[in-house]
């Protein structure tokens, strides 16, 4: 398995908006969806993955340890599912159930959500503070298939406590890893 680093894009970059259906109810989820919270997390996973397979209880954690306090979370899924059909909507919907995600899992069938946001890769991590602008982006910690680290969410875990108390980040952040997105032709 192939492994791609995300990008880093720059911090303080504006979190872009989006209207994606969540494959679970098909409402349609935008920024405006987490008007008021202080701070908004966005992941780019997929179901394919080794390494969102890897990762995907820890996910589900995260979603409910934070969702009664003031951050926004959105999975977004942007791999072409006629490539890869275990990635469609229907396969993704069946994840976020099986895992009991407590945030919304939406389908970008155009990728322009991916390309919008610079994701690179499953998963791929962004968060954002109260004003939209980027703080995080990396990697949730240092577990990766097969390496024997202990999955914790550690480092995904202090950027969201940071936010939530409005301490700033250190700006020194370990990448992401994953599989790369899986681009239409």
């Amino acid at each position: 398995m192939a492994a791609v680093s995300s990008t880093m894009i720059p911090l303080g970059t504006k979190a872009p908006d989006f209207s994606l259906p969540d494959v679970r109810t098909g409402k349609t989820i935008s920024l405006e969806f987490f008007a008021g919270k202080k701070g908004l997390l966005v992941m780019f996973i997929c179901v394919h993955c080794p390494y969102v397979k890897h990762v995907k209880l820890e996910l589900a954690r995260i979603g409910k340890d934070y969702h009664d306090k003031d951050i926004g979370i959105a999975a977004i899924s942007s791999n072409d599912a006629s490539t890869y059909p275990d990635d469609s909507p229907e396969s993704l919907k069946e994840m976020a159930e099986e895992c009991r995600f407590a945030f919304p899992l939406c389908y970008d069938e155009t990728q322009e959500t991916a390309k919008a946001y610079g994701a690179v890769c499953t998963p791929d991590f962004f968060l954002f503070d109260e004003k939209r602008q980027l703080v995080y982006r990396g990697q949730m910690d240092d577990s990766r298939p097969g390496n024997h680290s202990p999955i914790t969410g550690r480092d995904l875990r202090n950027a969201l406590d940071s936010v939530l108390h409005g301490k700033p980040l250190n700006p020194i952040q370990k990448p992401s890893l994953g599989c790369s997105i899986k681009w239409k032709s």
